[in-house]
């Protein structure tokens, strides 16, 4: 039979495994333990560290509900494809049920379906937007440990005081990373819907401009030796510069020739 201290040890080795914990991580902490250290700073860190990132709260959605938010379509594809990213979390004896962690991620795709998005470009979309934003949260991490919590992490494990003070730190930087991502993205969005509204305007612009001129035959290998170098978007602007250029070269070329005295100057040279 286990006494109470064994049945402890165990509680203690269950928790810190369904925190993520190594084995051998495990066993430093109980030999810390063993030692009459505490475990309520590591155990409290882990606990604010494993708690919500964010203050949305989970809900719940039948699959009825769920095809009727997406336009009465069922398409059994997406929702594999939504349960396997993680949008959607299937409800144990409950076939037709779904948890949904993030309510809002689901309605961004409703609305981008609305938009006309396929389901599966939207799936597609999230896969490539997650990739880059865990790169993000990767480095914020590096950052942080090398600047802030190294000096808190440096024992192993850590002492109640510094692990207490790691904890606290995490509570006020946790925001930051959020604050810094929502102010980098506004920024960077604006400049590129500019740009690409100033791009396709312009595009609109030069081919009302161009509309007062006329259609050059040219020999098909000539254009696609140009294509091949610029891209069959810039042929045009291409040729027109390359005439442009020799049109300006003949120009200086005849005014040369014709001040007095050039043709000598030519035979002497």
């Amino acid at each position: 039979m286990y006494g109470e201290t064994h049945l402890a040890r165990l509680h203690r080795i269950a928790d810190l495994l369904d925190r993520g914990y190594t084995l051998a991580s495990i066993k430093e902490l109980l030999e810390a333990w063993d030692a009459g250290r505490g475990l309520g700073g590591v155990l409290g860190l882990a606990a604010e560290v494993h708690g919500p990132w964010t203050d949305e709260k989970a809900d719940r959605i039948t699959r009825e509900e769920l095809d009727a938010r997406f336009g009465g379509s069922q398409d059994d594809e997406a929702i594999a494809e939504a349960v396997e990213l993680g949008v959607l979390e299937r409800v144990p004896g409950r076939a037709d049920e779904f948890l949904v962690p993030s309510p809002q991620e689901l309605a961004v795709a409703v609305e981008l379906h609305a938009a006309g998005v396929p389901l599966l470009a939207i799936s597609g979309h999230l896969k490539e937007l997650r990739g880059q934003v865990e790169h993000i949260a990767s480095r914020f991490l590096e950052f942080t440990t090398e600047h802030v919590f190294a000096r808190y992490l440096g024992h192993h494990p850590p002492t109640d005081s510094d692990a207490a003070e790691a904890a606290s730190m995490v509570r006020r930087l946790r925001p930051l990373a959020q604050q810094t991502v929502d102010a980098e993205l506004a920024r960077a969005m604006r400049t590129f819907a500019t740009r690409h509204l100033h791009h396709h305007l312009g595009s609109r612009e030069s081919a009302i401009e161009g509309s007062e001129t006329r259609p050059v035959l040219l020999p098909a290998r000539t254009t696609q030796a140009v294509q091949d170098l610029v891209g069959a978007e810039q042929v045009a602007a291409f040729i027109a510069a390359a005439t442009e250029r020799e049109l300006q070269a003949r120009t200086l070329d005849t005014l040369a020739s014709s001040r007095p005295g050039a043709n000598k100057l030519d035979e002497m040279g």
